[in-house]
């Protein structure tokens, strides 16, 4: 059996890999959608093709506009439906041997599965894998259990799941007695591929030291999932891979569109450290 490193590094092979954002525009049935699926799509394709030019190492899918978030208990077809058009889009303009995730807010993991195997996607970013907390969208419950079954049932075990641990925009005073490393440790037992560790909400940096614990301490891959910026990039650089979405954009606001100049700089200077 392959250990989660393995599996982790077929998939991403440089000591630190950049993962880009691509923000999906609000979706069908949203307060936010704009109407056209059409210009979404092309849109979500813009920024891919941005992100090849400049070399960035794998994409990351996700519907952050659909404000507010719903949790998976409520969602239409048309939401799965939506990121699986956008997703076979942009599955269609990126080469082989650049990674592809999704992401399905909130708390959309079956769903993100069923999307990254019809797609032939490499990962999804998964939410609430162990313990209960509660988010700004209410509360969520564990879910590695049914997650993981349901990979098993659609014969989807190439398609890494990476969860997050004591996420942002969340309240974790449920599980205040845990610490976040006692929590990593849960999601590598419960056989997390990939531990997302992020500040307190998007942009947020997230603290050095407790990267530094969980690398110490812990055996399975770890990305950092928000607040990554080209200032702050080299203290990060121990981690597994960078999820970055809010720097590349116009002033560093993930809603902006991507200012091309703050990528560019990006990617030059992470291929020095």
């Amino acid at each position: 059996m392959c250990s989660s490193m393995d599996k982790f590094r077929k998939v991403f092979n440089k000591t630190c890999s950049v993962i880009g954002m691509v923000h999906v525009g609000a979706l069908p049935g949203c307060p936010l959608f704009s109407g056209s699926i059409d210009k979404i799509v092309k849109k979500a394709c813009y920024e891919t093709e941005l992100y090849l030019k400049h070399d960035i190492d794998g994409i990351l899918i996700e519907n952050m506009h659909d404000i507010p978030y719903i949790q998976s208990k409520h969602f239409g077809p048309e939401l799965t439906a939506s990121m699986t058009r956008v997703c076979t889009e942009i599955k269609k303009i990126v080469p082989q041997n650049k990674p592809i995730g999704v992401q399905i807010l909130a708390c959309g993991n079956k769903e993100a599965l069923a999307v990254a195997k019809a797609c032939s996607l490499n990962f999804i970013r998964a939410e609430g894998f162990v313990f209960s907390h509660i988010a700004d969208e209410g509360f969520t419950d564990a879910s590695a259990g049914l997650i993981l079954r349901y990979r098993k049932q659609i014969e989807a075990d190439d398609v890494l799941v990476f969860t997050d641990i004591k996420k942002k925009h969340s309240s974790h005073a449920v599980t205040g007695d845990i610490s976040l490393l006692e929590t990593a440790k849960a999601a590598e037992y419960f056989l997390s591929d990939g531990l997302i560790l992020t500040g307190t909400a998007t942009g947020c940096a997230a603290d050095i030291e407790e990267l530094k614990q969980l690398k110490l301490n812990i055996n399975t891959p770890i990305l950092i999932g928000s607040g990554v910026t080209v200032e702050n990039a080299q203290e990060y650089h121990s981690a597994d891979a960078l999820i970055v979405g809010s720097h590349f954009k116009k002033h560093g606001q993930w809603q902006n569109e991507i200012e091309e100049k703050r990528l560019s700089n990006f990617m030059s200077k992470i291929r020095l450290i």
